[in-house]
């Protein structure tokens, strides 16, 4: 593949923050340029995997000590998600890579998913702690699909840079030629669950994600879908963002889906079923909402 490069546009302007993110992203690509030359990759990979998970978890901390440093609000926030990285998504992942003996597939996704995760992470959360002041639009819940609209159109311009233009506000599949699936599901505070479907084509996340990373196109699928996959987990966490609520929510569920798989769960309906246009392609994106219904509980079960 093209060789991985740091993209200066993700710097956020603090230095140390930044010369770290740019180390992490070397430490990835020659991690990925060594799995991909050499068929012996196996101990230097466990030596390579070995430093980039010390080198993260340092950068988590001098990052923390900086937020600390100017008092950041966001602050709380901001360290619960690098602790659930360090201590779930982490521990998952080497978990897969040891019992597999660091096979190939493994290690693939190790790297896609740290790649996707530090990208879609310094585009959301560390922008916020740049100190250039961000004030977006803020939506109050609706049944609009309107408003959902201009929440996920946003949510583009401010991560993407891209312009979104809605095709469809009521889309039942007439254009479903799309090459990148993917589901994810939230647990509310409140009881509540959240299902978010989406769909792109294929030449939007090719270039899309190649462009972050320095490439005209990325020609990887494997590890373009599931770099996307987290990237695209950030970006619904950022557009979670734009709405006034007290409720909070956890990702309980994500995954990459075939487009068989994607086309059976499409066809259950989803009220809000959206399809956009951008200059690199279009994409669709489907969200449903509801609380499960509390099981009655039987006398003779109470006695």
């Amino acid at each position: 593949m093209e060789k991985l490069l740091w993209n200066e546009k993700l710097n956020i302007g603090v230095e140390i923050v930044d010369k770290a993110h740019a180390n992490l992203f070397r430490i990835v690509g020659k991690l990925i340029e060594l799995v991909n030359s050499d068929s012996n990759y196996q101990n230097a990979c466990k030596e390579g995997i070995k430093y980039l998970e010390d080198y993260s978890i340092k950068h988590f901390a001098e990052e923390e000590a900086y937020m600390r440093s100017i008092r950041y609000s966001g602050y709380a926030k901001h360290k619960e998600i690098h602790d659930i990285f360090r201590d779930q998504t982490l521990v998952s992942l080497k978990k897969t890579l040891e019992l597999s003996d660091y096979s190939l597939t493994a290690v693939h996704r190790f790297l896609n998913t740290m790649l996707g995760w530090l990208t879609g992470h310094i585009m959301t959360e560390d922008q916020m702690i740049s100190g250039v002041p961000y004030k977006p639009n803020l939506y109050d819940y609706s049944t609009r699909v309107s408003v959902a609209a201009q929440a996920v159109s946003q949510a583009m311009k401010d991560l993407f840079h891209l312009d979104t233009a809605l095709v469809d506000d009521n889309y039942y599949g007439q254009y479903l030629d799309m090459g990148f699936y993917c589901r994810l599901g939230y647990d509310m505070d409140d009881g509540g669950k959240v299902l978010i479907l989406m769909g792109a084509e294929d030449k939007l996340i090719r270039r899309g994600v190649g462009l972050i990373y320095g490439m005209q196109t990325m020609r990887d699928t494997e590890m373009v879908h599931e770099v996307a996959l987290q990237i695209f987990e950030q970006f619904l966490r950022h557009m979670g963002s734009l709405f006034r609520s007290d409720t909070t929510y956890s990702l309980h569920r994500e995954e990459l889906l075939t487009s068989d798989e994607f086309r059976s769960d499409f066809a259950t309906r989803y009220p809000y079923s959206m399809l956009f246009e951008t200059r690199l392609g279009r994409f669709l994106f489907c969200s449903r909402k509801w609380k499960p219904k509390r099981r009655k509980v039987s006398r003779i079960q109470e006695s």
